[in-house]
């Protein structure tokens, strides 16, 4: 019979244990090794059963068993040694905490007191499903860090009831797709409460006036708090309470209004956060993706209410706001159509006070050739609200620029004012404890703490090395045969029939792991290109290869879902199946097991479609070597040693006769280059080149790919600039700059440069020769003071495009002619020819003042 009503029964831990709720309730405990053992200590086998979450655990223990541990001196002791060293771990003064004194040294303004961080998903441990791949990992990971660094940032983000989905196949291998109801009671979070103890709320507005009422929940993760909105509330109808019903699914209008609350919902979470909790309001806010966007119209119009104009708070938002793009193909990037945008925020809707329905349009048009005049771009409008934005690698990057180039017309790609940050993932996560010990004892602690002491990997014995190694490898084929039981169970097999199952995989074979989510561009199948030549390579008498395989597809990419039955169609062939196995419901508790147990990462996206793609990373800590296509972060720190790169047939149209031409290419490195090595032996039985790939890896990429270097660069590249423009734009200031931007975009259709000349070289130049360039430009009325006039030169293309230019300011001379109200100006200066080849020059204006974080940021520029 079910029941007709559900509540959670919480468990009342003796005096002695008390402690042991707050081990349970901060997520450390995910990464940090001692607490986890000391929860498994108490029962191994509830602790599997309870999918190692302390709290379910703690709830399956009756008070009679509670207190008979809390009789237990030696373990209460190891509670309380926890305790303490979360206490300390809290409490104490880290990497940030240490900057002020630094920034002062160099009579810069402090670091921020407080950054707010907002993601659509956030991956912190699987007992916490919020997440659906690699931006969610990321986003868990740089909390993570922020932590371990000191860096005091507030996460934002959403409470869904379904999570993403759990992933399992029906028998012919089609994926399926569950649902189970998360509970928030029985999840490791706590609800935000006002001083009278009812639960804190917040509301926004949605079409026709409709308010959607949410709780806001809060994980603790490490020293970072993490508020998830929640609008499974009791004064939502029911359309209001399903908003967060699910991760990326519904609608057009339901991800949007997911994404009202996010943003907008979200900035009003924060101030209940410092309203309750005392803590300061963030000085800096970071949008991961343009889920968040709305989150910079919710402040403009609390800054429109203190009487700002709309665009003077859109000044003062940009200064403070950094924006993360995290995709490079335009499909990945939400588009509204404007009629919804319209009905949400125009008179029809509730709108926010402060801002127009056409201003709001404005921010997420598609203004430039090739935009769709009828959409409301995300991205696009969190460009246009962030003063500084980066891509996750050095070649995403560039593929930003490229792809959002129409939003600076007239500069060159370079001069984009989209930097890189390329991302990092968190080792105490996802570098096996194993690994971990073997490193310490030779290296010492520092390797848990130490970006540079990845360097020394060359101290840990080579034969220690490969029998760790061994131990991961064999680790992971104990926890397949586990896993493909139960998919083979949940596909209808009984236990008489799967024997089979018992010797799939080898301990001592060449394992290759791939796994991510499967949209197209990833190229799942780009293996099963020639079965037959990949059946040679499972099957080599001498060297065989094994194949590790997950990945969830969208629930509503069937093209995704097609590759997934066509993998596992392959992989259920008996003859194959004990080389080749595809693992259900792709997620933290499976990559914890996955990338350590890997001898080889295999990545083969369609390049330059990658933005990163850390999974590579956590394999390469783990003494994994990767064989990927030069795309995303591999393009950047592959150098030959530390892996395989993948040859790519870059500039074939045909989509079909380029994917032959790669997977050609992984063949042959599988069979030529890394089979061989791996199975290369000395008289000790060891791969000894091999294992020089496997210490260079370490060596050249440990320091590298740590996501505490990428918290830090975010630190230092992006929140203290913004932090230090955030403080400087006073009122008046924003006053200031936004008339100079409405100046200037009222007279730059005008501006031009009438005459160029240049002086003082021969007939034939040679390097190290000086000119002299004067140029006369018309400013229609703009002092010379709003205006850069530069100089750009470098070699020439036949076609006489500048390339790898150089820029150089001209200085203002005076008006032309002694005639400063016809607009003419005279701007001079000198510049020495450096290099040979052909040379070319040009003389530009572009709009100056100091509020501008960059001089193409205006997407304003004349040439001569």
């Amino acid at each position: 019979m079910r029941a007709i009503r559900r509540f959670t029964v919480r468990t009342v831990l003796p005096e002695p244990l008390a402690a042991l709720a707050e081990l349970a309730s901060n997520l450390r405990w995910s990464w940090h090794r001692p607490t986890l053992e000391l929860f498994a200590s108490l029962s191994p086998a509830r602790w599997e059963a309870a999918r190692r979450d302390p709290v379910a655990m703690l709830g399956s223990f009756s008070p009679e068993e509670l207190l008979t541990l809390a009789e237990d001196e030696q373990f209460v002791a190891r509670v309380d040694e926890a305790a303490r060293d979360l206490h300390a771990y809290l409490t104490q003064d880290r990497w940030y905490q240490s900057l002020d004194a630094e920034l002062a040294a160099e009579n810069r303004e402090p670091a921020p007191r407080s950054i707010a961080y907002f993601s659509p998903e956030f991956g912190i441990t699987a007992v916490l499903p919020q997440y659906s791949g690699g931006l969610g990992i990321l986003a868990g990971d740089h909390l993570k860090s922020a932590s371990d660094l000191g860096v005091p940032i507030v996460g934002v983000g959403l409470l869904y009831q379904f999570g993403y989905f759990e992933q399992s196949l029906t028998r012919d291998g089609w994926q399926r797709e569950d649902y189970p109801v998360l509970d928030p009671d029985e999840l490791p979070i706590s609800l935000l409460r006002e001083a009278d103890g009812s639960p804190a709320e917040v509301t926004v507005t949605l079409a026709g006036g409709r308010p959607l009422v949410a709780h806001v929940w809060k994980a603790q993760v490490g020293r970072v708090p993490l508020l998830l909105l929640d609008s499974d509330h009791e004064a939502n109808d029911e359309p209001a309470r399903a908003v967060t019903d699910r991760l990326y699914g519904g609608t057009p209008e339901h991800r949007l209004h997911q994404e009202i609350l996010l943003g907008v919902g979200g900035v009003r979470a924060l101030r209940l956060w410092s309203r309750l909790t005392g803590a300061p309001q963030p000085e800096v806010y970071h949008t991961n993706e343009g889920h968040a966007g709305f989150l910079g119209l919710e402040r403009i119009s609390e800054l429109t209410g203190t009487g700002l104009t709309f665009e003077e708070a859109l000044e003062t938002v940009r200064a403070a706001t950094v924006f993360t793009t995290h995709t490079p193909v335009p499909a990945g990037i939400d588009r509204f159509a404007r009629e919804l945008i319209m009905s949400h925020f125009g008179p029809e809707g509730a709108g926010l006070p402060g801002l127009s329905v056409d201003q709001v349009l404005a921010l997420g048009a598609e203004t430039y050739p090739g935009g769709d005049p009828a959409v409301f771009n995300m991205a696009v409008m969190g460009l246009r609200l962030a003063q500084r934005a980066n891509g996750v690698s050095q070649l995403h990057g560039a593929v930003s620029r490229e792809m959002f180039e129409g939003l600076w017309p007239g500069f060159d790609a370079p001069e984009i004012p989209i930097t890189s940050i390329t991302n990092g993932v968190h080792a105490p996560t996802w570098v096996d404890s194993r690994m971990i010990e073997l490193a310490e004892r030779h290296i010492g602690p520092q390797i848990r703490t130490e970006a540079k002491a990845w360097e020394e990997i060359a101290k840990v014995p080579a034969d220690e090395l490969w029998a760790t190694r061994r131990q991961l490898r064999s680790a992971l084929v104990t926890e397949a045969r586990r896993r493909m039981r139960g998919s083979w169970l949940k596909r209808g097999a009984s236990n008489a029939e799967l024997g089979w199952i018992d010797g799939i995989l080898d301990p001592d074979v060449l394992t290759i792991g791939f796994a991510r989510r499967v949209p197209s561009y990833k190229r799942l199948t780009l293996m099963l290109r020639d079965p037959e030549r990949l059946r040679d390579l499972l099957l080599h008498p001498d060297r065989p290869v094994q194949l590790v395989i997950a990945g969830k597809s969208h629930p509503a990419d069937e093209t995704g879902k097609r590759l997934i039955q066509q993998m596992v169609r392959f992989a259920d062939e008996a003859g194959v199946r004990h080389r080749i196995v595809f693992l259900p419901n792709y997620d933290i508790a499976m990559a914890q097991a996955l990338y350590p147990g890997c001898d080889v990462w295999l990545n083969n996206p369609l390049r330059p479609f990658e933005a990163c793609g850390t999974s590579g990373m956590k394999s390469a800590l783990n003494g994994g070597l990767n064989l990927s296509v030069l795309d995303g972060w591999w393009d950047e720190w592959f150098d030959g040693e530390n892996g395989w790169a993948i040859p790519t047939a870059d500039g074939v149209e045909d989509a079909n006769y380029r994917d032959d031409l790669e997977a050609a290419g992984l063949y042959d490195l599988l069979e030529n280059e890394v089979a061989p090595r791996f199975y290369e032996r000395d008289t000790d039985g060891l791969p000894q080149r091999w294992l020089s790939m496997v210490r260079h890896t370490f060596a050249s990429l440990g320091p590298k790919v740590l996501a505490s270097r990428m918290v830090a660069d975010y630190v230092r590249q992006l929140y203290l600039p913004a932090a230090t423009a955030g403080r400087a734009i006073t009122p008046d200031r924003a006053r200031d700059l936004a008339a100079f931007k409405g100046r200037v975009r009222l007279a730059w259709p005008d501006v031009r440069v009438e005459h160029v000349d240049s002086s003082g070289l021969s007939d034939s130049p040679q390097v190290g020769d000086a000119m002299s360039v004067r140029a006369v430009v018309y400013l229609d009325g703009l002092n010379p003071s709003d205006v850069e006039v530069q100089v750009v030169h470098g070699r020439v293309s036949p076609q006489d495009l500048i390339t790898d230019f150089v820029v150089q300011d001209l200085r203002w001379a005076g008006a032309a002619d002694n005639e400063p109200a016809e607009g003419r100006h005279v701007f001079e200066g000198h510049l020495k020819l450096r290099r040979t080849g052909p040379f070319g020059y040009t003389v530009r204006v572009l709009p100056r003042h100091e509020g501008l974080a960059a001089p193409a940021e205006l997407g304003l520029v004349t040439n001569a």
